[in-house]
């Protein structure tokens, strides 16, 4: 099978497992970089534009979570997340995915099916870097940062159509109340609950655009885009 080549950021502290995925994507002719600790790893993803990040939830310094929202919030688009790790319980893939990850696969696992999922990942992180994004009515211009609704404009603030841009890409999942934070303010939040003033707005916005509710909070967690929910504050 023939494959286009695809740029990897291998997170794995174990140096066998890391040395045996590297040298495998390597054998592919794919592009890989590696990082044994998060810190690097986040480093990395924001730097640089990778197909995909493949992510060990084991980590020496960082817990795989906080790594993946924070590539989530800060790396130049997004990339799809793999989760590698030997967590298999139901409990531990739903923290996964509702942390950010786009697919999650435990260990052990064959080297072949890493390769596909990365594909498939590639193909639908493509869907991204499109010049627009396309939810229903809505639609996204990410180069021009506007929003329109059935054609129409949305008057949207700089903090507010990067909310709705992370929400929409990350649709139907939700995004994680510390992503949008990161996101907005790095790692220099101000002490107020500015993000819910955000989100206030923003909902108000879209709905006099839209005449409904499209943002739901997920307690506990963040928020989704859900066209046609009911708004909960």
């Amino acid at each position: 099978m023939q494959r286009g080549s695809l740029s990897i950021l291998v997170v794995e502290d174990h140096p066998t497992i890391a040395r045996q995925i590297v040298e495998f994507l390597d054998g592919l002719k794919w592009q890989t970089d590696h990082a044994a600790t998060g810190g690097l790893a986040i480093e990395l993803a924001t730097r640089e534009a990778y197909d995909v990040v493949l992510l060990d939830l084991n980590l020496p310094d960082l817990d795989g979570l906080e790594v993946c929202q924070a590539i989530k919030a800060r790396a130049p688009r997004n990339v799809p997340v793999l989760m590698l790790t030997a967590r298999d319980a139901f409990e531990d893939k739903a923290r996964g995915f509702r942390g950010g990850a786009d697919d999650y696969l435990t260990k052990p696992f064959d080297l072949r099916e890493v390769a596909l999922r990365c594909e498939a990942l590639a193909r639908r992180g493509q869907l991204h870097v499109s010049q627009e994004l396309r939810i229903g009515p809505l639609t996204l211009l990410p180069r021009e940062k506007r929003a329109l609704y059935d054609g129409v404009p949305v008057p949207l603030t700089q903090a507010g159509f990067r909310i709705l841009f992370m929400l929409c890409d990350a649709c139907p999942h939700a995004v994680a109340r510390s992503a949008l934070v990161h996101a907005l303010w790095g790692a220099n939040p101000p002490d107020s609950d500015a993000l819910k003033s955000h989100i206030y707005a923003l909902r108000k916005q879209l709905e006099l655009a839209s005449g409904q509710k499209m943002i739901a909070t997920i307690p506990h967690l963040g928020y989704r885009l859900a066209l046609g929910a009911a708004d909960h504050v």
